[in-house]
């Protein structure tokens, strides 16, 4: 099933989504409210129990006559899972892969919907794309065992993500201190993640294994698939866990294939169409905006 949160004008409110005939319906409550259940019934192999013990209202909508707002609320943390892609650290950066996985925060203001305007950060200009797999957290583990023997029994699906980057920010921390990732990853309004997620029970078992690709202006820049991944999504959530403790309704970006900017030199410019896609979970498209100045 597709789940998305939508505003049609007021306050936010996530639907269950018919994309076939372009319709949703509301869910009553907050994520926290019904996440954990569905994601439990997913778990235990009932997901049409789930479906139907959704706090579904009698409103129905037209998809088209909402904006798809990021499916995650603003009480909950981005975690951001990085150098995960051998080829794209080796090709774009020239480095070697890690001995384990990086992970970090990104401020929940930087997110957009999946048709919401790229904001073209003022202190940059090397505004760089990375499509991303983005899971999404269903419940919360009971304990710190359970989290680490079945880590995909806390996911409620996956959704696609557009990790923009300011790469000239992201070089600029200070010699001996390290890459300034919050600078680089946490710029206001410049991440796109949706359409919707799309839930657990849709894939195979186990770690997803599903085409990335990311176009400019209708021109491939990035086609890969998430079988390259370094760790995959089971061992970044084992790995971040151990750390700090996933809530239901967070979500964790799982990095980027090769062919970003970074690499290419082609950085992303004012009034470009960046669509990035997921094989089984569909396409967001954001427009780059203006840049400050220019």
């Amino acid at each position: 099933m597709k789940i998305a949160r939508c505003t049609a004008g007021g306050s936010p409110f996530w639907a269950l989504v018919d994309s076939e005939a372009g319709t949703l319906r509301e869910i009553a409550g907050a994520f926290a409210s019904w996440g954990p259940a569905l994601t439990r019934a997913i778990t235990a192999g009932r997901a049409g129990e789930g479906q139907a013990a959704l706090p579904l209202s009698g409103t129905i909508r037209q998809l088209a006559d909402v904006r798809l707002l990021a499916p995650v609320e603003p009480v909950n943390r981005v975690v951001v899972a990085g150098a995960n892609y051998a080829k794209h650290l080796a090709g774009d950066f020239g480095l070697k892969s890690p001995a384990q996985p990086i992970a970090f925060l990104k401020a929940y203001g930087a997110l957009i919907g999946a048709n919401d305007p790229i904001r073209y950060p003022p202190l940059t200009s090397e505004l760089d794309h990375e499509v991303e797999l983005v899971v999404v957290l269903g419940d919360a583990p009971a304990n710190l065992e359970d989290a680490l023997e079945n880590p995909l029994a806390a996911v409620l699906g996956y959704t696609v993500g557009n990790d923009v980057s300011a790469r000239d920010l992201q070089r600029s921390g200070p010699a001996g201190i390290g890459m300034d990732l919050f600078a680089a990853k946490s710029q206001d309004r410049s991440t796109g993640v949706g359409p919707w997620i799309v839930t657990r029970d849709e894939f195979p078992a186990g770690s997803p294994q599903l085409r990335l690709t990311l176009k400019v202006n209708g021109q491939t820049r990035q086609d890969s698939t998430t079988a390259e991944m370094t760790w995959d999504v089971a061992q970044l959530l084992r790995f971040v866990e151990q750390r700090s403790s996933f809530a239901a309704g967070d979500i964790m970006f799982t990095g980027s294939p090769a062919g970003v900017g970074q690499g290419t030199g082609l950085y992303l410019r004012p009034g470009d169409v960046v669509e990035a896609s997921v094989e089984g979970i569909g396409t967001i498209s954001n427009v780059v905006g203006p840049k400050p100045g220019a």
